[in-house]
Order: structure tokens, then C-alpha cells, then sequence
């Protein structure tokens, strides 16, 4: 039984140099349902085929001129989706296999049976129509799997924009508990991001360190207002009390995975770099680095802001102060990168976070 082409399917190009051949061809095909054009030469087919893209070339392999395998090695350059029938004599059937071997769907040795021709072709019209399914398929899957993975991306950016947003307003209620002016963890934040970069930190972990700069005093959520707040001098066992903020921070945070990489900030951010600091006493490079680079951002703030008890110190003199602690409370390298940095990307970033 003929497999009746579908719509769409019976355009179908015969080429040989022979016209009893191709008037033969095409009107056996044609009383099978089928839409038939005919060439004399390799090169007319090419040419029609510009005008025309063919489902189906069938084309005999040997012709004056350009050969049927060269039309066949065209036909699968120029147009892929097209299938190609060779017709061959019963002594050129090892050339008709090595047809097969460069992209020919069958091949039909001469003389021609039209009833087998007819089979023939609806065989590589239906393998030609789910090769074309299958790529309509993937290109759809594909699309599908790219407007998924966009509205992915944008809920993540979504929920990282809603986090960031919870942070800093964290953040800034502690800061105004404390009666921060001029929005202190944001500004740190960024002078620790500026220090990083010109030590040579990654893109990578910069994120991290700025979320750890952002958060390094959340542990005093845990301290009462009494201690944190007092105006005097603390007694020994209230600093006891106020020195666990970095553990209570750690803990406070260490249970959310994605600001897990932002804890040596806040963990270690009041060791001394000759140690005694707390709460780990820990040493030189023992320190992670981003601590040793927030130490020192942290004393310059708190240095440059105005307190209840006393007015912000100049620049230049915080800068002195610094450098005057350099190898005792801070690392030398980290101290000789800020005050390589100039001043005036510092009062940037400040006049920025005061604006804000």
C-alpha cells in the first residue's frame, strides 16, 4: 500500500539528464498524489532550488557535468531538512551505498520500478516529517526551558532583592538603637567592599564580605538596652555580657545557609591581629582576612563619626591613629593597603551613606 503524502510534503525535484526519464518519473509520482518539478543537470537543480526548496530531490548519480553525488553533498550543505533519493544503474550500487554514507535517505537502481519509487519516497517524506517534528519539538522545548529559566532567575532575583531589603532594614533599626547617625553598617559595608577590592578579593566573595560588614554588630540584638545604651562606663561583668555579641550574632545567623560565608566578619571582627581580642584570641593570619580587613574599616568609622560623648575626628588624624596601631591591633599588609587608598574615596562613600 502507498503511504499518501501529507499536505505540504509532495514537492518533489527529479533530476537526470535523461527527459524520458524524468517524464516517466514524474508522472508515476504524480498519479501517486504527489507535486513534481524536473532538472536536467546537477547545476538547473541547484538553481531551482533556490526559487523552490524541494521536500524530496531524487537524482540519478551519474550526469554530464556536476555528478548527482556532488548535487547530493549541495542539497545536504544548503538545505538539511531536504531528503535525497539517488537513482543508479544496477553497475553503480557501491557508488549508490557510498550516497549513503555522505546523506542519502534510499537509493533505487534503474530500471526504475515506479510502484517501489512511490514506496520509497513516502518512506523518507514520513522519516523526513518526524525529523522535522523533533526539531520543532526541541526548539519549542528549548523556548520553554528559556522562559522557565527566566522566571526562575527573576524569582530569585525577587527573593534575593526581598532578603537584602530585610537586611537593611535589620540593620538599620540596630543602628538607630544605638543612635547611629548616618546610616553606620551601610557605610562600613561599602568602605570594607572598596578595602577588599584593593586588596585583591574576587568577585566572588566580595558579596559575602559586604553582607558580613553589613551584619557584624547583629549579635547585639542579644544585649539589653540597659548595657548597650548605658553612658557610662561598663562594669566588668556588663562588658563580659557585651563582649558575647559576636557569638550571639554567629548564632543568630549560622542557621541561614546563604549568609553562612558572611560569618568570619561577624564572628571575628574584634580579635587583635598580636591577639587578645575576642572571643577566640586569635592571631596573625589566624584571623580570617576578611576580619583583618573589617577590623580596620570598623576602628576608622568609629574613629570618623560623631558620638554622644565626643566629635568625629578628621581623616588625617584617624588615618595617623591607624597607622600608629599598625602590627598590634591591625594587620600591617591590610594597614598599608588602606592608606594607599585616597581620601577622597572615603568621604565619597561617606557623603553617599549620609545623603541616603
Amino acid at each position: 500500500m502507498i503511504i499518501k503524502p501529507t499536505a505540504g510534503d509532495d514537492n518533489i525535484l527529479v533530476v537526470d539528464d535523461e527527459p524520458s526519464v524524468r517524464d516517466i518519473v514524474c508522472r508515476g509520482l504524480i498519479l501517486h498524489g504527489y507535486s513534481c518539478s524536473t532538472a536536467g543537470s546537477s547545476q538547473e537543480a541547484l538553481s531551482t532550488m533556490k526559487t523552490k526548496t524541494p521536500a524530496v530531490v531524487i537524482s540519478d548519480i551519474n550526469m554530464p557535468g556536476q555528478s548527482g553525488f556532488w548535487l547530493l553533498q549541495q542539497v545536504k550543505k544548503q538545505m538539511p531538512d531536504t531528503s535525497v533519493i539517488m537513482l543508479t544503474a544496477i553497475d553503480e550500487t557501491q557508488s549508490a551505498v557510498n550516497c549513503l554514507t555522505h546523506g542519502a535517505d534510499d537509493y533505487i537502481v534503474k530500471p526504475i520500478n515506479l510502484k517501489e519509487l512511490a514506496l520509497a519516497v513516502a518512506r523518507v517524506l514520513e522519516k523526513r516529517n518526524l525529523l522535522l517534528e523533533n526539531k520543532a519539538y526541541q526548539r519549542n522545548l528549548e523556548a520553554l526551558v528559556e522562559e522557565r529559566t527566566h522566571d526562575l532567575n527573576r524569582a530569585l532575583q525577587q527573593l534575593k532583592d526581598s532578603y537584602d531589603m530585610t537586611l537593611q532594614a535589620l540593620v538599620a533599626g540596630l543602628d538607630a538603637r544605638e543612635h547611629e547617625t548616618g546610616n553606620h553598617s551601610q557605610r562600613v559595608s561599602m568602605y570594607t567592599v572598596l578595602l577588599s577590592k584593593a586588596m585583591g578579593m574576587n568577585g566572588k566573595s566580595l558579596p559575602h564580605i559586604a553582607k558580613g560588614a553589613l551584619l557584624h554588630d547583629i549579635g547585639k540584638l542579644g544585649i539589653s538596652d540597659k548595657i548597650l545604651l548605658k553612658p557610662a562606663k561598663l562594669t566588668a561583668s556588663e562588658w563580659k555580657l557585651m563582649r558575647r555579641h559576636p557569638e550571639i550574632g554567629y548564632n543568630i545567623l549560622k542557621r541561614v545557609d546563604f549568609l553562612f560565608p558572611a560569618l568570619d566578619i561577624v564572628l571575628h571582627h574584634h580579635e587583635r591581629y598580636t591577639g587578645g581580642g575576642y572571643p577566640s584570641d586569635l592571631k596573625g593570619e589566624d584571623i580570617p582576612i576578611s576580619a583583618r580587613i573589617f577590623m580596620v574599616i570598623d576602628a576608622f568609622d568609629t574613629m570618623t563619626t560623631d558620638r554622644p560623648y565626643r566629635k568625629a575626628m578628621p581623616f588625617e588624624k584617624a588615618f595617623k591613629e591607624i597607622d600608629r596601631c599598625n602590627g598590634k591591633q591591625f594587620d600591617p599588609e591590610v594597614v598599608k593597603i588602606f592608606m594607599g587608598i585616597p581620601a577622597s574615596e572615603w568621604h565619597n562613600i561617606r557623603q553617599f551613606t549620609v545623603m541616603r
